[in-house]
C-alpha cells in the first residue's frame, strides 16, 4: 500500500528558521501525515507512536491525539493484510480519539469514522477509501514537508521497508540541522529529495550514505588531533 506519485517540487529546501514560514503544527504530526498520505501507513505509525511515546507527562491531548492516530495506522494496515487483529488496533483509536478536540487544525471526524468502521468490520476495508489526514485544512505530502518534518519522515520510510539504512539516514537528518544557518543545503537536499522522488530512492539513500560517512570520517581524523 505505497502510494508512488509523490507531487512534484522545485527543489528548494523551506526555511524553518524563518517564524513566517514555520508550520504551526508538530513536526511529527505533518510527517506522519504526509505519510499516512502518501500510502506509508506503517511508516507513519512509527513516527506517531516514537513521538507519542516519548511525550512527557503534559502532552495530554497531544500524547492521545498521536496515539489515536498511530492506531488508526496500525489498524489500515492490518486491515488491508487480512489481519483479523485489525479489530483491536481500530478498537484503540476509537478510544484513544474519542474527546480529542481537533488540535493543531487535526481534521480528526473522518478518522474517527474511519477508525469505527475498521473496529466493525475490517474485511470492508478498502485502500482507495483510505481518508487523508489533514492539518489545518491541507492534506500534508511529502513535496510539502518542512525539514523538520523530513527529518522524521525519511528514516521512518526506510525503517518501514523502503530503500536504504535508516540509521544513515537519522545521521544524514541530523547533519541537515547542523547545515542550517550555514548557506549549506546538501543533506537537506537529499533528505528532501529522497522522499519526493521514489524511483531514485535507492540512489539517492546511497549518496546520502556516501556523505554521511566522509562526514564522520572528517570528524574522526579532527578528532585524532586531539
Amino acid at each position: 500500500m505505497t502510494d508512488r506519485d509523490a507531487g512534484s517540487h522545485d527543489g528548494r529546501v523551506r526555511d524553518d528558521t524563518n517564524p513566517a514560514s514555520r508550520p504551526t503544527a508538530p513536526p511529527a504530526l505533518t510527517a506522519g501525515a504526509a505519510l499516512f498520505n502518501e500510502g506509508n501507513v506503517s511508516a507513519a505509525r512509527d513516527v506517531w507512536e516514537t513521538t507519542a511515546e516519548s511525550a512527557d507527562e503534559e502532552s495530554g491531548e497531544d500524547e492521545r491525539l498521536l496515539r489515536g492516530l498511530a492506531a488508526t495506522a496500525a489498524a489500515t494496515r492490518l486491515a488491508v493484510d487480512g489481519d483479523p487483529e485489525a479489530v483491536e488496533s481500530a478498537e484503540t483509536a476509537v478510544a484513544a480519539l474519542e474527546g480529542v478536540s481537533d488540535p493543531h487544525g487535526a481534521a480528526l471526524d473522518p478518522v474517527r469514522k474511519w477508525a469505527e468502521r475498521l473496529a466493525a468490520d475490517p474485511g470492508d476495508a478498502d485502500a482507495s477509501r483510505t481518508p487523508r489526514i489533514r492539518v489545518g485544512g491541507d492534506a500534508p505530502r511529502f513535496d510539502g514537508l518542512s525539514l523538520a518534518g523530513a527529518r522524521l519522515a525519511a528514516p521512518a520510510l526506510a525503517g518501514a521497508g523502503e530503500p536504504g539504512d535508516p540509521e544513515a539516514l537519522a545521521a544524514g537528518a541530523d547533519l541537515a540541522e547542523a547545515e542550517r544557518g550555514t548557506g549549506r543545503t546538501r543533506f537537506a537536499e537529499l533528505l528532501l529529495a529522497y522522499l519526493r522522488t521514489p524511483d531514485a530512492r535507492p540512489q539517492i539513500a546511497a549518496r546520502l550514505a556516501d556523505h554521511v560517512e566522509r562526514e564522520e570520517r572528517k570528524r574522526r581524523d579532527v578528532d585524532g588531533l586531539f
